[in-house]
């Protein structure tokens, strides 16, 4: 019995000029920052059509490697993932000597947080069944690391629960929200995450500067205080390129 000859089947060009210039970026050869070759370059360089230029480039875009800003080019997008460890980050004794929970996952890296705003309106439908809560305080904001959007966030508390408090007001103090939850005999004692990965809304895409193709990671925490009180509800929206979750658990 005489076997057929395996057929080796080329990648298309565009995928082979992809995988160059990926290699490119990943050995260092092009850093953040640096301009990615144009179509009119590509096409040039490889003999190909604009077409296929363009389909190279939309690789390492849709990898999240590179992001395109119009009028300009497609430049090299390379960031270092942020560690978001589940237990660590939130454990009593972070907050209570003083320190932020994002100092927990920058761990040293510089970090921003802008468009604030603290309100207090009805709760949505969600936020309400878990809070048992018709009014509710929430803050929302924007965290940026190295300059990067990363996060938005906005959490919700019982509006009589923290109405006068530093809860609703831009800074927090020392420790933030969980602290000064402490100071009202409900200190969080157990938190619940849930997690799902999904394509951004168009708000979300813009304030986090995604680009097309980038999925996100929507997490809702609720924090329990003793006796199983819910005290706030946070629904975090992370882009998933910027982030490793870790979650440790015993045997």
């Amino acid at each position: 019995m005489t076997e057929s000859p395996s057929v080796h089947h080329e990648a298309p060009i565009y995928r082979r000029i992809a995988d160059r210039l990926r290699d490119q970026i990943l050995s260092g050869a092009l850093g953040d920052g640096d301009r990615l070759p144009g179509e009119n370059a590509l096409m040039k360089e490889h003999g190909v059509a604009r077409a296929t230029a363009r389909q190279a480039l939309a690789v390492l875009i849709n990898e999240g490697l590179a992001v395109p800003k119009r009028g300009s080019g497609v430049y090299v997008r390379l960031f270092r993932p942020i560690r978001r460890h589940g237990s660590r980050r939130l454990s009593r004794e972070q907050w209570a000597r003083g320190l932020a929970i994002w100092d927990s996952d920058t761990r040293g890296r510089s970090y921003v947080v802008d468009e604030v705003s603290i309100l207090r309106e009805p709760a949505s439908e969600q936020v309400a069944r878990v809070l048992g809560a018709g009014e509710v305080w929430v803050r929302r904001r924007r965290y940026s690391v190295d300059g990067r959007p990363v996060q938005l966030a906005a959490s919700s508390f019982p509006a009589d629960l923290v109405e006068g408090t530093a809860i609703v007001l831009p800074d927090t103090g020392p420790g933030g929200v969980y602290a000064r939850l402490g100071e009202l005999g409900r200190a969080p004692v157990h938190f619940s995450e849930e997690v799902r990965a999904r394509m951004p809304l168009p708000g979300e895409a813009e304030s986090l500067s995604l680009p097309a193709g980038t999925p996100v990671i929507s997490v809702t925490r609720v924090a329990f205080a003793e006796g199983g009180m819910p005290v706030e509800v946070n629904e975090m929206i992370l882009d998933a390129a910027s982030y490793v979750l870790q979650y440790d658990f015993d045997a």
